[in-house]
């Protein structure tokens, strides 16, 4: 079995042509084994939504090789790409992107749905479970804090039992409660053997992590393993300074 969960190796994304190109990756060889918690911080125009959005299938990279355990995405037809992302892919963003006529319980159905399946209730009930909102179940995303609609979509990204489960700011429109509740959620999920790849600017919500990736104009300049919330923002401010 291959223990490696997410690899990039040569990774380079370019936007534009010519003179207006614009290098948002370059070069990047990244290996994330399954079951750890990895942050992604940087300035902004470092790169991290570009990395995120390379290895989880969303954007092909310009040159290099993108793989999610043993299959190599940047080969794929769009149509097999697609299949791939709704089956062994969850995404959890900042916004919600809940849909507010449905309940909670439709939301988390919907991926099942979109991939073909017919959802099994007691499944969909056992994943909000974990994320403790069981007895929301039937409760619209305006009934709901914006702590409770994040938990419901972390429960619709992992309906499908994701290879990996990637974030964006996923606390970024949550107060620091809040954010902590859904980062110790994320923090249990990887203990249990779930795989998340999280891009933060927050060093509270990095620290969460087994390690955090510094991003700096498309290259991961340092590493940090078992961070502390303190060596984070001081590593942060030391990047802002030399980029001075």
């Amino acid at each position: 079995m291959n223990h490696t969960a997410v690899r990039l190796r040569s990774v380079t994304r370019s936007y534009g042509r010519n003179t207006g190109a614009v290098t948002a990756l370059d070069g990047v060889c990244l290996d994330v084994p399954r079951g750890t918690f990895t942050a992604v911080m940087g300035p902004s125009g470092s790169g991290k939504s570009t990395l995120l959005q390379c290895a989880a299938g969303l954007d092909r990279p310009t040159a290099g090789q993108v793989f999610l355990g043993d299959t190599e995405l940047t080969g794929l037809s769009e149509r097999k790409l697609t299949l791939l992302r709704r089956t062994r892919i969850g995404f959890v963003f900042q916004a919600f992107n809940l849909l507010p006529a449905l309940t909670a319980e439709q939301n988390v159905a919907l991926p099942l749905r979109l991939a073909g399946r017919r959802p099994k209730r007691a499944e969909v009930l056992d994943v909000l479970e974990r994320v403790g909102l069981r007895e929301r179940a039937g409760h619209r995303p305006g009934e709901l804090s914006g702590g409770q609609q994040q938990r419901v979509a972390l429960a619709r990204a992992l309906i499908t039992r994701p290879d990996v489960l990637f974030g964006d700011e996923p606390t970024g429109a949550l107060d620091s409660t809040t954010g902590r509740q859904v980062l110790t959620l994320l923090r249990t999920m990887v203990d249990d053997g779930q795989t998340v790849i999280m891009v933060t600017h927050d060093p509270v919500a990095a620290s969460y992590a087994d390690r955090v990736l510094f991003l700096a104009d498309g290259r991961v300049r340092d590493e940090l393993p078992d961070p502390s919330a303190e060596q984070v923002a001081a590593r942060m401010t030391r990047m802002a300074v030399a980029s001075c």
